[in-house]
């Protein structure tokens, strides 16, 4: 006799809620400032240009907005964390760059069709709930021709091992999609089918700290899933999660001075909007 069991429903907006008070934990702004390069490697990519209207999309403290604004785009900088926006809109002002800070959900843009030359997002789309809505927002507001620029780790990445490392300890809701999938070619195709170009080359960024306990402190005080994964866990526990952190940073380090370099891969995407 079979028995079919049903797959439960994956409650998308709870799902989304712990993912924005994990995002607002911490700070990530700290991770994220050493992440400016790829914001400028992303815009030089999609061959971004003065006269474009530009939205960054889950902009954190807004390492793209910043590299478009520096390109004298029209640049709108959004994320569901004020917090991040703030040090965006601080980041800003002191380089004395215009550019508009606009709370706003991925998957749901408060903006007109086509309203965007170029969107952009680097590493922070990947972590919506809903991946095809996000998707589908992302080529709503995009012009036909226009163009979207990703950043997205790989799944066998070091950040990507992170998440799977963290998985150990703390699993991820059932039936949620790994956010590292926006990191392979086969799903990007899925996701935006007929009716984009898609364009994807491997790239690396090089983190770059003082030392492997230096990584995992910053990491652990201030990047969100890594703070709320040693949080949700007792002291045994903890101090596994940090060993096995220290030998994933281990078997990626390729610096042999005492201090860290560990390659990171992600996939840099140029999507161009079909009509």
């Amino acid at each position: 006799m079979n028995v079919q069991t049903e797959t439960p429903a994956v409650d998308l907006a709870a799902v989304k809620a712990r993912q924005q008070a994990t995002w607002s934990s911490g700070d990530y702004a700290i991770v994220g400032t050493t992440l400016q390069i790829v914001g400028e490697t992303l815009c030089e990519a999609v061959d971004l240009r003065s006269n474009q209207r530009v939205l960054d999309v889950a902009a954190g403290n807004g390492n793209a907005t910043l590299a478009a604004a520096r390109r004298f785009a029209d640049v709108v900088s959004t994320d569901y964390v004020g917090a991040l926006l703030e040090r965006g809109r601080e980041r800003a002002a002191a380089e004395r760059l215009p550019v508009t800070f606009q709370e706003a959900d991925a998957e749901n843009l408060p903006f007109p069709d086509r309203r965007f030359d170029v969107v952009l997002s680097t590493f922070g789309v990947m972590f919506t709930a809903d991946q095809q809505r996000a998707a589908n927002e992302l080529l709503r507001v995009c012009r036909v021709g226009g163009k979207i620029g990703l950043a997205n780790w790989t799944p066998d990445s070091f950040v990507g091992n992170i998440f799977k490392t963290i998985g150990k300890y703390v699993p991820p809701a059932p039936g949620v999609k790994s956010p590292a999938l926006w990191g392979t070619e086969a799903h990007l195709a899925a996701l935006f089918g007929p009716r984009a170009s898609i364009a994807a080359k491997s790239k690396h960024f090089n983190f770059r700290y003082k030392s492997r306990e230096h990584l995992l402190e910053i990491f652990r005080t201030y990047y969100g899933p890594v703070l709320k994964a040693f949080g949700a866990l007792d002291a045994d526990k903890q101090q596994a999660l940090a060993a096995d952190m220290l030998a994933l940073v281990d078997r990626f380090n390729t610096a042999t001075d005492g201090t860290l370099v560990v390659p990171g891969e992600y996939l840099e995407v140029v999507i161009t909007r079909n009509g």
